[in-house]
């Protein structure tokens, strides 16, 4: 199906500068920087982001799912459209190119920090730290942006509403999970505007700390088993997992139509493009993360589908080895312009590798020593991480509604602390307060989105059905 570029002609209601680009001056006091925070109230009222009403000549969100997959591979985009098509939930995962647009048309502050741009309940999780610390963090990036804070708030606070509903919660359950999201946010931004800011660079969520203070004992157990299990999984047991000898020759294991090798990364061609493409990868590296790398020698490389927006882009897992038993999987991903930017305005990036790696390295606590981008050979752009480093995904189907309120405060600490490392944490905690006004306009905006999101998710349906969009189930 021939696809092409939809014009979304949407803009944010108040004009956005980046922020972090204009630094507080440092002769203003903190309440100084708090009132310009409270200053920001003026034109754009907290209440205001209860707001959402689709408009007349909103975008057809089949348009924008279709415009989003330009340049991806043909073949894979069946498998997104299953992926998003199974629930609503799914359906919101895939979709922040629409919530881009609609974000676009809300109130908004301007006031704008380093954004996840895809920020969702399942792009927050426990990984290990180049110092073996295990910290609870963002962990997907590909649609990083500088973008007004309020817009991941808000889509964050979204996703707790759509997976409460998919958890069987009831609407008051549903509401206070995007409520506990957003004051614990605020309250994190409080804590965080009084401390000095090497403080607040320094800060993290240490994922022990939040299993000890669990209050569910059964949930509890299962997040340190699952912390043990994930601890346990280093890059030995991946090769287990993944791969094996071929004719005494490592190779990752093919595993139709989620882990394969297509024709030609058989090609003399293509081989070539893999070895210029490793050199401009280590070019990305600081010197004595090249030292490092270099005591690797690749093996193989294979296409893995992964995630759900992803789909359709070239992401791959690569195997190395540095000697006998001495494996690493690399994942690299093919990353497109942001779902932000024609919001927002031209990129400062080189690249939209280098844009995820900076976004990621900015907003995280700590990020993969193997973090790197390039622009490939064969044209595309892409960035480079470990396939897994004792990464915990929350078990959010498992939650009940004081598991997911929880998980709510826990995430909203997280995301205030990335966005501090970019934006000034007293102007955004003059603007908010206690939390409490904007805790229920984002929450009424979140079922109101949650709404919009399942009409959406039947309009991929309709087209599903229609034949407009391909869909392939897998099975379970």
């Amino acid at each position: 199906m021939a696809r092409k570029k939809v014009e979304t002609a949407t803009i944010a209601k108040t004009p956005i500068a980046p922020a972090f680009m204009a630094k507080p001056k440092s002769h203003h006091t903190l309440a100084e920087r708090k009132a310009l925070g409270v200053a920001l109230r003026v034109a754009t009222p907290r209440e205001a982001h209860a707001e959402w009403v689709a408009p007349e000549d909103r975008t057809d969100p089949i348009d924008i799912i279709l415009s989003s997959e330009v340049g991806r591979r043909e073949d894979l985009l069946p498998i997104r459209h299953g992926r998003m098509l199974a629930t609503p939930f799914t359906f919101y995962r895939g979709a922040a190119a629409i919530m881009a647009a609609d974000l676009a048309n809300t109130p908004s502050t301007g006031y704008t920090v380093q954004a996840c741009g895809d920020c969702h309940l399942l792009n927050f999780g426990a990984f290990a730290t180049p110092e073996r610390r295990i910290i609870f963090d963002i962990n997907d990036f590909d649609e990083t942006f500088p973008a007004p804070w309020e817009w991941d708030l808000k889509r964050l606070a979204g996703s707790f509403v759509v997976a409460a509903r998919a958890n069987g919660h009831g609407p008051k359950e549903q509401v206070a999970a995007a409520e506990a999201l957003v004051r614990s946010y605020a309250t994190t931004m409080v804590e965080l505007a009084d401390m000095p800011s090497l403080e607040v660079w320094y800060s993290y969520l240490d994922w022990q700390e939040v299993i000890s203070g669990t209050g569910d004992a059964t949930l509890r157990r299962k997040r340190a088993q699952v912390l043990s299990k994930a601890i346990a999984r280093d890059h030995a047991a991946e090769f287990v997992k993944l791969a094996h000898f071929v004719d005494g020759m490592p190779r990752i294991k093919d595993e139709p139509p989620l882990l394969f090798h297509p024709d030609e990364f058989e090609t003399p061609e293509f081989r070539a493009a893999i070895a210029g493409n490793l050199v401009a990868y280590r070019e990305s590296l600081s010197l004595e993360k090249r030292v490092l790398f270099d005591r690797y020698e690749m093996a193989d490389v294979a296409i893995k589908v992964v995630g759900v927006g992803s789909v359709g882009t070239l992401c791959a897992v690569a195997l190395f080895f540095a000697g006998e038993g001495d494996a690493l999987f690399l994942q690299i991903k093919q990353v497109m312009p942001s779902v932000l930017q024609p919001y927002v305005g031209a990129t400062p990036f080189s690249s939209d590798g280098e844009r995820v790696e900076f976004g990621q390295r900015l907003m995280q606590a700590a990020s993969d020593v193997f973090l790197g981008h390039f622009v490939g050979v064969l044209g595309g752009n892409y960035y480079v991480r470990q396939l897994r480093d004792v990464k915990v995904r929350p078990m959010v189907e498992l939650y009940t509604p004081a598991n997911m309120a929880d998980f709510a405060r826990t995430c909203g600490g997280a995301l205030a602390r990335a966005h501090a490392r970019s934006g000034d944490p007293a102007v955004l905690a003059g603007y908010m307060g206690k939390g409490g006004v904007l805790s229920r306009a984002i929450g009424a905006f979140a079922v109101k989105y949650a709404d919009q999101n399942n009409a959406d998710h039947t309009r991929l349906i309709e087209a599903v059905r229609e034949g407009r969009i391909e869909a392939h189930f897998e099975e379970a």
